[in-house]
């Protein structure tokens, strides 16, 4: 049996941050296992309550973003039409690209249409279900 330390990265938009802490607790709220893998999720993102603090400027900002993503294995990011709008979300991708960290695309539940920036982006993307998210980390993981 062997343990696999897995830093995941999840993007969101502060205003849909329902979103955000539905996968924040299908990732980190439960012990997985993929046949003799246990897997051991670590958070790297920037959650609403304990945002980076004392950036002088976006791009300080964006720097101390990047910094979780380079540290992180795969970077998830949910495909809901505002991520189009969200300059932060493009910026993350464009720090995976970057950091050549995988990109998961999660389709919101309902959700009948995906991002074009994340879909374009995204290296999988799954439908809005615990099981497939964390076995699409998993796999991203393991490809990486």
């Amino acid at each position: 049996m062997s343990t696999h330390r897995i830093h995941v990265f999840v993007s969101h938009s502060w205003a849909y941050s329902n979103h955000y802490e539905t996968l924040y607790g299908w990732i980190f709220g439960n012990g997985w296992r993929y046949g003799q893998a246990s897997l051991v999720f670590r958070d790297y993102s920037v959650p609403k309550d304990d945002p980076i603090h004392g950036a002088s400027s976006d791009w300080v900002l964006r720097e101390a973003i990047n910094s979780k993503i380079a540290r992180s294995h795969v970077v998830v990011i949910p495909t809901g039409m505002y991520v189009n709008y969200s300059n932060w979300i493009q910026k993350e991708i464009d720090g995976a690209i970057e950091k050549s960290k995988p990109i998961l695309g999660v389709n919101p539940w309902g959700q009948l249409r995906t991002s074009s920036v994340v879909g374009q982006a995204a290296d999988k993307i799954v439908g809005w279900n615990k099981e497939s998210v964390v076995k699409a980390i998993w796999e991203l993981y393991r490809q990486s």
